[in-house]
């Protein structure tokens, strides 16, 4: 089983460049334990173009077993 972390990372309006660092975002989360499984880009502006893109990262759950 696993559980999933959804980061959002918006663009800024001229450049179309990301607001945050997400090279540091990633490496951050693999230190963690965090699995990359996506970069998505689900919103788009006026002018067609992603507004935002999700960074996707899953981490499996450890189930106890019950005695």
């Amino acid at each position: 089983m696993y559980e999933y972390k959804f980061v959002k990372i918006d663009l800024k309006l001229f450049g179309n460049t990301p607001k945050q660092e997400y090279h540091e975002i990633i490496e951050n989360h693999a230190k963690e334990g965090w699995r990359l499984v996506q970069i998505f880009a689900p919103g788009t502006s006026t002018y067609g173009a992603a507004s935002y893109f999700e960074i996707i990262f899953e981490k499996a759950i450890i189930l106890k077993k019950e005695e």
